[in-house]
């Protein structure tokens, strides 16, 4: 038995497609910043926020994959359209807030405080949320991963 066949059988499409959108889009992510920076840094195969977003990724192929699997007019494709949205609205509204102001904080704690203070120099994280073309892009590579697995499967 194959490892699809066994998904098929157990009807863990949706789960595995699912993982599968995140897995790619983390190493896409090393990949990415490899290329841009010269620098191989596994840090963004665990990380959140940038290109592309691989929340949006998830959500979007499970609700496709939940339309395939039981029917664009189910409860549970609309159930999932749904909760995708709320992901990804949450990805550029609050997440990406709380991004630019961790960045501000940063900037006034480098600026003020000269060495000899003796604060916390720890920098908040920065790459919390997502812009919007970076929810789209993991958003479409989602569908497109959840359509060939589909396919496959």
């Amino acid at each position: 038995m194959t490892i699809f066949e066994y998904i098929n059988n157990k009807g863990y499409e949706i789960l595995f497609v699912a993982l599968a959108s995140v897995i790619f889009v983390q190493i896409l992510k090393v990949v990415l910043h490899s290329i841009r920076t010269k620098k191989f840094n596994l840090f963004f195969l665990f990380s959140t926020g940038g290109m592309p977003s691989s929340h949006s990724a998830m959500v979007s192929a499970a609700a496709i994959s939940t339309g395939l699997v039981k029917g664009f007019d189910s409860t549970f494709f609309a159930l999932a359209t749904i909760m995708a949205f709320i992901v990804m609205q949450d990805a550029t509204g609050v997440r990406q807030s709380a991004s630019e102001q961790a960045r501000v904080l940063n900037q006034i704690a480098h600026e003020l405080f000269s060495p000899g203070h003796h604060l916390n120099r720890e920098r908040l994280k920065e790459f919390l949320g997502h812009t919007p073309k970076q929810v789209f892009i993991g958003s479409l590579i989602g569908i497109v991963i959840s359509l060939i697995s589909h396919w496959l499967i």
